[in-house]
């Protein structure tokens, strides 16, 4: 009942809710990054979501648009400064998901939507992933974020899918605000960013 009823409903309400009592803050934001950088504001990129459906996730951009002589972008870890480097620390780039929960691709406790080109690269029970929404934030976030390895990132994930419920939800969200104020496990050590799944990781 809670999975297929109560969650949904209990998303939709705090995701409008959320938007309309952070709306200043976003609008904030997104002139900030503007004036920071330029354009865009918002990174958006296709994830697989629920039963491996394909959706475009939101989030503010964090990275600059620098490039090297021959026109390609800087790794990440050198674009990852300044303004961005705050907006990540402290987690508000993951705000304009908000939409996405309010559009029922995503939902606030699940397992995070990675990117589509690692689908032929999951076992079974790593797939099971799918089984469920994305979440803006999930297990596996709470007990380490990109600090884990990818191992145990899924592992996070299955229990999650398979252990689902209002409690464990609850218990989630408690702790994502814990680790946010503590500012942890927000990148690997030395990396911006998580490095690339590659089936075997």
């Amino acid at each position: 009942m809670y999975k297929k009823f109560f969650k949904p409903l209990l998303d939709k309400v705090l995701a409008l809710t959320g938007l309309i009592i952070l709306s200043p803050v976003m609008i904030g934001v997104g002139i900030l990054i503007y004036l920071w950088d330029g354009k865009p504001i918002l990174f958006v990129q296709e994830r697989p979501g629920y039963k491996e459906k394909i959706f475009k996730i939101y989030k503010f951009r964090t990275m600059t648009n620098e490039k090297d002589e021959n026109g390609n972008l800087l790794p990440d870890e050198k674009r990852l400064k300044g303004v961005g480097k705050i907006i990540r620390s402290l987690s508000i780039d993951e705000l304009p998901q908000l939409l996405n929960v309010l559009k029922g691709d995503m939902s606030f406790v699940g397992p995070r939507p990675l990117l589509v080109e690692y689908l032929p690269l999951y076992n079974e029970r790593q797939k099971k992933r799918h089984d469920v929404k994305p979440g803006i934030t999930g297990l596996a976030q709470v007990m380490g974020r990109n600090a884990l390895s990818w191992k145990e990132k899924f592992e996070y994930d299955v229990y999650y899918v398979e252990n689902l419920s209002f409690w464990l939800d609850l218990k989630i969200i408690l702790l994502t605000i814990w680790k946010v104020l503590k500012r942890e496990g927000i990148s690997q050590r030395g990396r911006a960013t998580m490095e690339k799944f590659n089936g075997r990781n």
